[in-house]
């Protein structure tokens, strides 16, 4: 249970009150610059802005601050990537501002990863202004030139723009933020101090751009990929990170209930359909997934993956046993059908195409789970927590209205097995693996929806990098439950390469809440530890619960596990 100190930390944490927001302008016409790039954001979803003040920003913060969009101040800049990350996944549109340089490079990691893994995000960065730059001028956290951060961030983004004329300006907003939402990926646009106010040159209305298939290629690829269904007796679907990015759950359930066809994702996928509905396989990772599910979707004679990226991660490390003449890729730029490729075909119009023709009825019975993953709970008095059981323990907790957020290494793998109630109730930097993802992305998905409530999944290395994000949800009134698998060190990497190097300080994050003035800490070593600690966090509706769950040094997850069997037969 939590210490006195804790429970009168919970009495004293702060209550947010309830601010009433101006509306959006409704003209566009006239709209200053900063107040047009506003009001382009709340249109597309936006209702929360991420990120740090900084002097070249401040002029556009006092916009916000006066807006309908809410700013929300995080600890780093990193940490503001990771939350506005995981704000896109539940929202369709992510926000992240920030100033020059410092703020601008301290971002970087968290938009490479929303590039790798589809989510949109805007990177917004104020600049130096116009009239302030010279040939001999040298300002503060400006690198080598003016264009220096611009130029990394183009290489990082599918549009960037820098809003230095103002002629163009207006146009180049729309158009960054109709790539952003078309290809479901990071974009950047760099704002000088001195433009926020400049008035349209001449008169300005949003443009809005719908993209069409090309209908022949469109034609084509259905027809191809019905001919290679109808000669198939063990076809399967492959749903991918897309299906979820792009709003495609209901149609891809569609199309298997019409065709009885089984349905199987990729670890990036994961969630992007309810993993309760009876055509649900499990999550494929090969050598990683479970054995069940493995021989499944490799014996199967049609493989119709959709929105999927045959990644390294989703792949099990290159451990797949399909070749392509039986996979039937569909993704948001591009259709390939064993060793045809069509352009210019939309996802979205593939899948209703379809849906739309008639398909044979298949009959092939979906493998029962077989891991002890899914047995009924019941806590073992005074044995030592292990891997396997944390995640056997989560599993039989989670419900509807919860979200689980993992970070990468062996919360990852171990959540991969999880039965994720809900389509997309599941978010982790699945195929960019950046560590510390998973804190600040709590954030970002209560600001998103305040009903859905954060079960964190995070290793101890990974927690010291952003687990001060803490102090965030602290101040917004947020109550996620934070599991820190504690094994003193990076333990995936001990896994592959043993070494003094992989060790890391034993903090006692159950202590944490005494720092924070807020919060409930947990020290877990036994099943009986578990147990309590986790009745008691779901029953704490007021702030956040942490656990501290020590596991023992060379203790990992099942799908680690099978995977490194894997490679040593290999090897």
């Amino acid at each position: 249970m939590p210490s006195k100190k804790a429970i009168s930390a919970v009495k004293k944490a702060p209550t947010q009150k309830r601010v009433t927001r101006p509306e959006v302008s409704r003209d566009t016409d006239s709209l200053p610059l900063g107040q047009y790039l506003i009001r382009r954001l709340y249109d597309l979803g936006a209702r929360h802005v991420f990120g740090i003040p900084g002097d070249y920003v401040l002029g556009f913060y006092k916009l916000l601050e006066n807006s309908p969009l809410e700013l929300v101040g995080n600890t780093t800049e990193l940490a503001a990537g990771y939350a506005a990350d995981a704000y896109a996944r539940i929202q369709g549109i992510g926000v992240a501002c920030v100033t020059y340089g410092v703020g601008g490079f301290s971002i970087v990691n968290a938009v490479a990863c929303a590039y790798a893994e589809e989510s949109p995000v805007v990177i917004i960065s104020g600049a130096p202004g116009l009239r302030e730059r010279g040939p001999h001028q040298y300002l503060h956290h400006v690198v080598r030139s003016f264009e220096t951060q611009r130029e990394v961030f183009r290489h990082l983004t599918v549009a960037c723009a820098a809003l230095e004329d103002p002629l163009t300006a207006f146009r180049e907003i729309d158009r960054v933020l109709f790539a952003c939402v078309r290809y479901k990926r990071p974009v950047y646009i760099e704002l000088p101090r001195d433009v926020i106010d400049i008035k349209p040159l001449y008169r300005h209305c949003p443009f809005p751009e719908k993209p069409q298939s090309d209908p022949k290629a469109l034609e084509e690829a259905v027809a191809e990929a019905l001919t290679m269904l109808r000669q198939s007796s063990r076809p399967i679907i492959l749903a991918g990170v897309e299906v979820h990015r792009f709003g495609l759950q209901d149609l891809v359930v569609q199309l298997a209930e019409k065709a009885r066809i089984p349905i199987s994702s990729t670890l990036l996928g994961k969630a992007a359909i309810k993993e309760s509905h009876p055509l649900y396989v499990g999550v494929y990772e090969a050598a990683l997934g479970r054995p069940e599910v493995t021989k499944f979707v490799e014996d199967s004679d049609c493989v119709l993956a959709l929105g999927t990226y045959l990644t390294d991660m989703e792949l099990g490390i290159y451990t797949q046993k399909f070749d392509e003449s039986r996979i039937i890729l569909a993704t948001s730029e591009s259709v390939r059908i064993r060793f045809h490729q069509y352009q210019g075909i939309l996802l979205e119009d593939f899948l209703h195409a379809l849906c739309g023709q008639t398909l044979p009825q298949y009959d092939r019975p979906v493998p029962q789970a077989r891991d002890p993953i899914y047995a009924p709970w019941e806590a073992k008095p005074d044995t030592p927590i292990t891997i396997r059981r944390l995640f056997q323990k989560i599993n039989s907790i989670l419900d509807d209205n919860m979200v689980v957020i993992a970070d990468i290494g062996d919360s990852l793998f171990g959540a991969s097995d999880l039965t994720i109630h809900q389509k997309t109730e599941f978010i982790s930097p699945a195929y960019y693996t950046s560590m510390g993802f998973a804190v600040p992305a709590a954030v970002g998905v209560q600001c998103a929806n305040r009903q859905l409530r954060p079960l964190v999944v995070v290793g101890d290395g990974a927690f010291q990098m952003t687990g001060m994000e803490l102090s965030t949800a602290v101040r917004l009134g947020f109550n996620p439950i934070v599991i820190v698998i504690n094994n003193g060190g990076y333990q995936t990497e001990r896994f592959i390469m043993e070494g003094k190097f992989n060790d890391i300080l034993d903090w006692n994050y159950h202590r944490l809440p005494d720092l924070l003035g807020s919060g409930w800490g947990f020290e877990v070593r036994t099943e009986t530890d578990l147990e309590k600690a986790l009745h008691a966090a779901l029953n704490n509706r007021d702030t956040f619960s942490l656990l501290n769950v020590r596991v023992p040094r060379d203790d990992v997850s099942p799908a680690l596990r099978r995977l490194g069997k894997h490679l040593q037969r290999r090897m």
